[in-house]
């Protein structure tokens, strides 16, 4: 399950990215009950994407913003409890990681769920049922 994680450069200090990669990663499968999950956790993968401030944008304006972006089955995420929990406990993780100078405001979370049987791992094509497996 990628984890996109975008932010301006500055918004956390040199090196901190990768803590909040892992927070965010920890409290996603914390969230889903899946903490120490085997199977789960070694597919919780991803990228992290520093852009400068010139590059990022609020309001149609040069702005310092996070975004972090989860694609996922279409189970995941699915509970209202999971949505609001995780979203406020990641805005709170790049909050307060940035000092609690990054305004809650610019701090953006989003899932987005892939088509049911398109999630590939290893070059195999996966429904939901046999990821749930």
């Amino acid at each position: 399950m990628p984890l996109t994680l975008t932010l301006t450069e500055g918004v956390l200090a040199e090196g901190q990215e990768k803590v909040a990669f892992a927070r965010l990663s920890d409290a996603m499968l914390k969230w889903h009950g899946l903490t120490g999950n085997p199977a789960v956790a070694p597919n919780i993968v991803g990228s992290i994407h520093l852009l400068p401030k010139e590059h990022t944008y609020a309001g149609s304006k040069e702005a310092s913003v996070a975004f972090i972006e989860w694609t996922v089955p279409a189970f995941a995420f699915a509970s209202r409890d999971i949505q609001v929990g995780y979203i406020e406990e990641a805005t709170n993780i790049i909050h307060a990681m940035s000092g609690e100078m990054q305004p809650k405001e610019r701090i953006w979370v989003n899932v987005v769920h892939a088509v049911d049987g398109a999630w590939g791992i290893g070059g195999v094509a996966l429904t939901n049922a046999q990821l749930a497996a």
